[in-house]
């Protein structure tokens, strides 16, 4: 390494805080102070500096930001912390419920909350560690996400370092988790697709398919080309700063920080106040340079939240109170019938082509024939379409004046439209089901749910190759795919060597996926990834799960009725029971959760705890973690369900609560001795 005269260190040093500071200005500020031939000379000279000397070059220099090699694929990161979802409200009666469980909630103490937009884009984690960012990633699943560091590093508002001045003035920051939502402007998205178009590309559908589209790029230079922007919104973990009290709190730190932060918000201290934010939103949506598609509100003090605590996939604390959805008019050309892998019957529309919030839709779902019954939609009908949540296609209803009488009524088959075996209602339910196993189409549909990447993420084996697998008789059911040889690879349509291999190296991957995907893979009706994980965490293998009887499952935390009776029917079939042995054949493992053997004698073992207040000697998603592989339970509330609540220091409402309804309050020590076989 060569030796940097010290007045070249000074000076790069000097031009890199000059344009972190400048970009600050115009991509989080947008209120630039220099022009961009002043930006581009200083970003040229730093440049300059660094061909001249290679050792100046940093991670976190203003020149990195496209430099990354395009990757072969992306990891997946666990996020510290749940990215939860939103339970919706899509009326005031609704926003009002929410309101009076929110109060019931806290006992009737006042609350406020913190109104801002819904961004209509993608949800991203950005992790700095001593003020570097060091990690970028999807929301994924809630739990895990994927790694896009490299693609989040070409967004020009994301500070690659929090600038000193900042960054003193909120404490020695040590981690830091934000939360927000990766997006691209009307403006930019109206230019990029324009480019695309005279380039012969296909444009993208709307600017939130154009924000996902770029920022999963394989080629970060491919990303840094698009105009993408990031709005935070909230805090995960955090360590090393003074104890932060609200959600407003939250954000002044992220602005403090020299991050962008979601706007424009407000306070409201009224469900009226809220009322009014929402409809302002509402009606000047078109005129904001950002899509959405309603009003965030989130309790705005910490301690209410975490006495509301959350659910198993949302909090309580917060609620997306929605547009109205955008629609349109259009007509029924026909009315086709899909078959799903659980052999459900569902009819769809044929539309005339229609745009809707900027996509073009040429099919609806009708649900069911009670609901076809119900808005009598008939082919031929002009209807009123609308994007469900402003993204699922449906019918919402018939415009009836427009109808000539050449209109015809349809009715669900009484045979399946793929193999022509019966289907018919089973008692009590409303959907028409294919009662023929074997029918292709649940056929396929059950292998691509097998292989999919929440279950057992099968590399190579997409729709097409599916459907060649089934029509050609080679593949029956999911089993059949460990049995596959080049040989019968090679034979297919555009199947080349290179695509049969990768196909037979993503097979063999896929043998050892964690006990939770090769559940859910099963595709046991009403069993999702959530569910799944439940099922491996309390029962440890697929022997166990088989065996468990129906009042065991339903005593089973999160598995309702409903739940048990479809699992139990599930194992009694020995159809199900032989496919899974001949998974296991093909070099399914099927790994055990090896805690569970050691649960079953742990004071662990089905028990529920909830940790409050500051531990001393563990993090508390450390003494989360230890209960879990101990086979007990971690909650975020109290309830009459909690066997021990571990007050640390400062432990607030949780305390209060827990010693209210009689539940065993223990200290971290008491904790650390349960960890050690000893209960107190």
């Amino acid at each position: 390494m060569g030796h940097v005269p010290a007045g070249v260190h000074r000076e790069a040093e000097a031009l890199r805080r000059q344009i972190d500071h400048h970009n600050y200005c115009y991509y989080v500020l947008d209120k630039p102070e220099v022009s961009d031939a002043e930006y581009d000379r200083l970003f040229d000279r730093l440049g300059e500096l660094e061909r001249q000397h290679p050792e100046l070059v940093t991670p976190e220099s203003p020149t990195q930001r496209v430099g990354a090699q395009p990757v072969e694929a992306f990891g997946a990161v666990r996020h510290s912390l749940p990215m939860l979802s939103l339970d919706k409200a899509l009326t005031e009666e609704e926003l009002g419920e929410w309101y009076r469980r929110t109060s019931d909630g806290l006992g009737g103490e006042a609350f406020e909350v913190v109104a801002e937009p819904k961004l209509d884009g993608l949800a991203v984690e950005l992790v700095y560690e001593n003020g570097r960012f060091v990690l970028g990633a999807t929301r994924g699943d809630g739990e895990t996400g994927e790694d896009v560091t490299q693609n989040l590093r070409t967004i020009r508002s994301i500070p690659l370092q929090l600038t000193s001045r900042r960054f003193q003035t909120c404490g020695r920051l040590r981690r830091l988790e934000a939360r927000g939502e990766v997006y691209m402007d009307k403006r930019r998205f109206a230019e990029l697709n324009r480019g695309l178009e005279e380039a012969g590309e296909e444009p993208f559908a709307n600017p939130r398919n154009a924000a996902a589209g770029s920022l999963r790029q394989l080629d970060p230079r491919v990303t840094a080309a698009r105009p993408l922007q990031i709005f935070l919104y909230g805090v995960g973990a955090i360590e090393g700063v003074a104890l932060i009290k609200s959600y407003t709190d939250e954000l002044q730190l992220l602005e403090d920080l020299g991050l962008r932060v979601v706007t424009p918000r407000r306070l409201c201290r009224s469900i009226e106040e809220t009322a009014a934010f929402w409809r302002e939103m509402n009606e000047g949506r078109e005129s904001l340079p950002f899509e959405m598609d309603g009003v965030v509100l989130k309790v705005d003090r910490l301690d209410q939240q975490e006495r509301l605590g959350v659910r198993s996939r949302s909090p309580r604390y917060s609620v997306a109170w929605k547009f109205a959805p955008r629609q349109a008019i259009t007509v029924v050309r026909h009315i086709e019938v899909q078959v799903g892998r659980t052999g459900a019957l569902t009819p769809v529309a044929r539309l005339e082509p229609v745009r809707v919030s900027g996509v073009e839709i040429s099919n609806a779902t009708l649900h069911n024939q009670d609901e076809i019954d119900r808005k009598d939609v008939r082919i031929g009908d002009t209807v009123i379409v609308q994007r469900a949540g402003d993204v699922i296609p449906e019918v919402v209803a018939v415009v009836a004046e427009k109808r000539t009488g050449r209109e015809r009524k349809f009715t669900m088959p009484e045979a399946c439209p793929v193999c022509g075996a019966k289907a018919g209602r089973p008692e009590g339910e409303v959907v028409a089901r294919c009662v023929n196993f074997a029918c292709p189409a649940q056929v396929k549909g059950r292998i691509e749910h097998f292989a999919c990447r929440g279950a057992m993420d099968i590399e190579g084996l997409g729709t097409k190759l599916v459907d060649q697998l089934v029509e050609k008789g080679l593949v029956r059911s999911p089993a059949d795919l460990y049995f596959l040889t080049r040989e019968q690879l090679a034979g297919l349509e555009r199947m080349a060597e290179k695509s049969a291999q990768n196909l037979l190296d993503g097979l063999e991957a896929s043998k050892s996926r964690p006990l939770a995907r090769c559940i859910f893979a099963l595709g046991i009706r009403h069993v999702g990834e959530h569910v799944a994980d439940v099922l491996a965490q309390e029962f440890g293998s697929v022997e166990a799960l088989a065996a468990a009887d129906e009042a065991r499952l339903a005593s089973t935390f999160e598995i309702g009725a409903t739940l048990a009776r479809s699992i139990r029917e599930f194992f009694a079939n020995p159809e199900n029971l032989a496919a899974i042995e001949r998974l296991r054949q093909g070099g399914v493992k099927f790994p055990p959760v090896a805690q569970r053997a050691a649960a079953v004698e742990s004071p662990f073992a089905g028990k529920t705890f909830v940790f409050t207040g500051t531990l001393q000697q563990l993090s508390r998603e450390e003494a989360e973690a230890l209960v879990k592989e101990r086979g007990g339970r971690a909650a975020s509330s109290v309830s009459k369900k909690t066997d021990f609540v571990v007050a640390g220091e400062a432990a607030g409402s949780k305390l209060a609560k827990a010693r209210a309804l009689g539940v065993k309050v223990i200290t971290e020590d008491n904790f650390r001795t349960i960890l050690g076989g000893h209960v107190p």
